[in-house]
């Protein structure tokens, strides 16, 4: 308060304490997160949003919170950190938000809808016209059934010897070698028969990539014109054989297919790296 003598007009300034009252200083509770959506939308292919998280969240929130901007069900949405190199890891529906798109950019993705039920082609035959045996039995050509796969066989062809089903690929393609390794165009999903050969899953990953590379790439009889590696998990150096008759089948992609974290359809994480003279040339 204050008091001024109309006489002398000295001024009094009164402070009272009760009159001052502290007000805390609100905690924040959310975070911008940026969230690249990939779609499968012509018109809305590739979708950036920015995002207002909880701080104390989980990730099945923030998969809510994408499913609503992308306007798909939440269970079909993958979360993934992509980084300038690749593929980081895939978030599971427990994890806190707090770290979650901090180790690299986040991508959201959405599968591809799934074929009906019936239209799935048969598997391959293997190579030399074999067709696929039971479990533990060699292929059938002609002549009687041993007890061991023949020698060309590899281990895909014992453990799944229908090779059924689709599966999920996320894929980063990279260019260059050792630190020089750099990712090139946009992360991509496909959803791929188990039971397809090497040059149909070129075919596969060369099909959406066609724009971005200088010259036309002609897969028949062009041999392996890149390596496949899969990315995250326990085994982040395993790679891919082109020799093997179902690269698809490989004991590493069911491992993968066992880690993928809870929270969205079951998926497999793959580095496709090319060499800088295939991909220039």
């Amino acid at each position: 308060s204050s008091l001024t003598c109309p006489h002398c007009l000295k001024q009094s300034n009164t402070f009272d304490p009760f009159l001052c009252i502290s007000l805390p200083i609100p905690l924040r509770q959310t975070r911008a997160l940026n969230v690249t959506l990939v779609l499968q939308c012509e018109r809305r292919r590739f979708v950036r949003v920015g995002l207002a998280v909880p701080l104390l969240g989980t990730v099945a929130e923030l998969r809510e919170m994408v499913a609503r901007e992308g306007r798909i069900p939440p269970e079909q949405v993958i979360l993934a950190e992509v980084s300038p190199r690749g593929f980081l890891r895939s978030l599971g529906d427990a994890e806190e938000l707090g770290a979650a798109g901090e180790g690299a950019p986040l991508y959201a993705f959405q599968p591809p809808p799934a074929r009906r039920t019936g239209t799935v082609p048969p598997a391959p035959p293997l190579a030399g016209g074999c067709l696929p045996a039971p479990l533990g039995l060699a292929g059938s050509c002609g002549g009687g059934g041993g007890s061991h796969p023949p020698p060309a066989a590899r281990s895909s062809d014992c453990l799944h010897p229908t090779a059924g089903g689709r599966i999920l690929l996320l894929l980063c393609n990279t260019a260059g070698n050792g630190p020089r390794l750099a990712r090139f165009g946009p992360p991509l999903v496909l959803r791929e028969e188990r039971g397809v050969s090497w040059e149909q899953l070129q075919q596969s990953i060369l099909a959406p990539l066609r724009a971005l590379l200088r010259g036309e790439v002609r897969v028949q009889g062009a041999g392996a014109l890149f390596r496949i590696r899969l990315a995250g998990g326990s085994a982040p150096c395993t790679y891919l054989s082109p020799q093997d008759p179902r690269p698809l089948c490989h004991p590493a992609i069911d491992r993968a297919l066992q880690l993928s974290e809870a929270g969205g359809p079951p998926h497999v994480k793959l580095t496709v790296e090319w060499d800088m003279s295939t991909k220039e040339r």
